[in-house]
């Protein structure tokens, strides 16, 4: 082998490895049939997010984009173009062609790029059922009568098929970083995407998926952070379950642990109250007339001591003979029952019927005897 072809080799050699170590992704395409002619690129991370390029379009509505310093994982851009977006999952070395003709957000296509084209399969499926629930939406407002029941029918069908949609694409792709994208997804006036008592199963399935492939992805320990919450606020609202109303398990003062939906098919009044207070005698007396006159028909009062001296608060029970059920987890105004049921000054109450439904809240003296006795 003669010196000019080891040099020619070795020069290969550097230049593939430093293709391989590149820090820049590039990102190409034409997009047709809109106004907008600037494209912005933004870098979202966990916690931040940055416009880092902008291009204009030219005449034909094609662009080329370099960026610099893109991490070795892939990490989440958003192509945006007006009112519309496109989420890419991009990583050092790339390169990633994105066509669309007409609506970007529902049109385009990805090459380049095995987690965009995985989270476009996702994300334009998604768009188009949010695109047709506010379309149901705006017709529910504008119709009335039977044509207004029909289509909030066909509202929450096509909301449950939304959501079983999203489920399924999270279970199926749990090891994709696509999958992590679609599980933070909301849907109008939606909090969780599974069932609030197993979502923290889900959410581990797929942190303990991808981190087999991006160990080091910053959104893989965003998501383990958001599991640690998660099992936190489990572990404080074991108590809780689906209901009507937030269950409480309290202590009463001899330790016995009482639940709030053990009185279910009763009317309950949820008091919550201090025996610190000054006016705690004069409320629990008046408290005590209507409990004799409706208790024997199905009236019960579950009553929260906000408070953390428990020789106060059972040397008040016992004092003032107070006959209903009297708990307290001793935590003062950091006890989860407060927190729970948003209690913002006391002494605060929230009536409950037979069937669980909070029905009132702030009932006294002779407004909380009328409700009491219709209900019964």
């Amino acid at each position: 082998m003669t010196e000019s072809m080891k040099k020619i080799l070795i020069l290969s050699a550097v230049a593939l490895l430093c293709s391989c170590h590149s820090s820049k992704l590039e990102i190409s395409g034409r997009l047709v049939g809109h106004e907008q002619k600037m494209l912005y690129v933004e870098h979202s991370r966990p916690g931040q997010s940055s416009t880092t390029d902008s291009i204009r379009l030219d005449e034909t509505g094609s662009y080329r984009l370099t960026l610099r310093e893109a991490a070795a994982d892939p990490e989440l851009y958003l192509l945006r173009c007006g009112a519309e977006q496109v989420p890419l999952l991009l990583q050092a070395g790339d390169r990633v062609e994105v066509n669309s003709l007409g609506s970007i957000t529902h049109n385009y296509t990805v090459e380049g790029s095995d987690e965009s084209a995985l989270l476009r399969e996702f994300y334009s499926h998604y768009t188009n059922q949010l695109q047709q629930l506010d379309r149901l939406a705006a017709l529910h407002a504008r119709s009335s009568g039977k044509e207004q029941q029909r289509v909030m029918e066909e509202y929450a069908e096509l909301f449950r098929q939304t959501k079983r949609d999203q489920l399924r694409f999270v279970v199926e792709n749990k090891a994709s970083l696509a999958a992590i994208y679609a599980l933070y997804q909301r849907l109008p006036g939606d909090s969780y995407l599974f069932n609030s008592e197993s979502d923290v199963i889900y959410y581990r399935t797929v942190a303990e998926a991808v981190a087999e492939s991006y160990p080091e992805s910053s959104y893989v320990k965003a998501l383990q952070r958001e599991i640690e919450r998660m099992e936190q606020q489990q572990q404080l609202l074991s108590n809780v379950k689906e209901a009507s109303f937030p269950d409480l398990e309290l202590s009463d003062m001899y330790g016995k642990r009482v639940r709030l939906s053990s009185l279910e098919g009763q009317v309950i009044l949820l008091d919550f109250w201090s025996a610190q207070l000054g006016n705690s005698n004069a409320l629990n007396a008046e408290l005590k007339k209507s409990y004799e006159k409706y208790h024997d028909r199905g009236f019960e009062i579950y009553q929260v001591a906000v408070d953390i001296s428990k020789a106060l608060w059972i040397n008040t029970v016992q004092e003032q003979q107070l006959p209903w059920i009297s708990v307290s987890d001793l935590q003062g105004e950091n006890s989860i029952a407060c927190r729970l049921y948003q209690v913002s000054k006391l002494p605060m109450n929230f009536l409950i019927d037979r069937s669980g439904e909070i029905v009132g809240q702030n009932l006294y003296g002779e407004a909380l005897d009328r409700k009491i006795d219709s209900l019964l």
